[in-house]
């Protein structure tokens, strides 16, 4: 366990969306370290949500998770938006800009993040991309391991070697997401925390937990719809056995409920925190 790493952010976060933000600015949220937003869906906004914007952002730490970045489209990067999200990250004081290890564009938006192919060339052809992102934010990235449904055609190399290639190309930084390891896990059938523990603990940046759908024995969908399971949160202490205590945030796209109930959820991720970092502490003062 890394019992010495810094992270940019601390603790639990939560990700905020329209749906709730209401409610969010009246409820007392101790328990919540950081936030995160998709940044395409609060550039240019004002009015009455761009205020709500900066009164959280002038509250809290936030990260910025892109959706539209597609950085192995075989589409030119889109360098506007990069500059974009760089001056709307210094506008708000944001630490950290994270995209999916994935593609949604190949002329025209695909509406979906599909899996790169698992290839030499690949590797070289995104972390290029990767790397050019990084110069015209002037900081490290964080690259989230995907889930997916099928392999992209021609991949010749495992998952976990390739996210690590990609990773080390790069010089880029990790977003480890828990539950898309178990998806991942059950529907290409392989072991959870060999997966996990295969990555790079020095990489980690921050973390994300979510919900997902059953749609057969063998296969379920990353949906960030529904309650985080009992085997993703075992999946989480695992991690936090394996790596240390790193900032973690439950993310909930749709079926979003009361905030009360999505505190609860916060909440756990605090108890896992606070059980490793106890363990941490008396084992260091042994």
């Amino acid at each position: 366990m890394d019992t010495k790493k810094e992270y940019i952010v601390n603790g639990a976060g939560l990700g905020l969306r329209r749906d709730s933000i209401k409610e969010l600015l009246q409820t007392p949220t101790p328990q919540v370290g950081f936030m995160e937003v998709a940044p395409e869906n609060w550039i240019g906004v004002g009015g009455v949500y761009g205020k709500q914007f900066r009164e959280f952002t002038e509250k809290n730490d936030f990260v910025f998770h892109g959706l539209s970045l597609s950085i192995g489209s075989p589409s030119p990067l889109d360098e506007e938006l990069v500059r974009q999200i760089g001056a709307f990250m210094k506008q708000h004081g944001v630490k950290k800009y994270t995209e999916h290890l994935s593609y949604c564009s190949d002329n025209g938006h695909l509406y979906d993040l599909l899996p790169i192919p698992f290839t030499e060339e690949a590797v070289n052809y995104v972390a290029e991309r990767i790397m050019r992102v990084q110069d015209i934010l002037g900081q490290r990235i964080g690259m989230e391991n995907a889930s997916y449904y099928t392999p992209a055609p021609g991949s010749e190399m495992q998952e976990i070697d390739f996210i690590n290639a990609v990773l080390d190309k790069a010089d880029c930084e990790l977003l480890i997401d828990i539950n898309n390891i178990y998806v991942n896990s059950i529907n290409h059938r392989y072991d959870p925390i060999e997966f996990m523990q295969g990555l790079p603990a020095e990489r980690i940046v921050y973390a994300h937990i979510a919900g997902h759908y059953y749609e057969a024995d063998d296969l379920i969908v990353d949906t960030h719809g529904a309650d985080v399971i009992e085997n993703v949160w075992d999946l989480l202490d695992e991690a936090y056995k394996h790596f240390g205590v790193f900032p973690t945030l439950l993310e909930r796209d749709f079926n979003i409920p009361p905030v009360a109930d999505l505190l609860k959820e916060v909440d756990q991720i605090v108890h896992y925190q606070n059980k490793w970092s106890g363990q941490m502490e008396q084992a260091q003062a042994r």
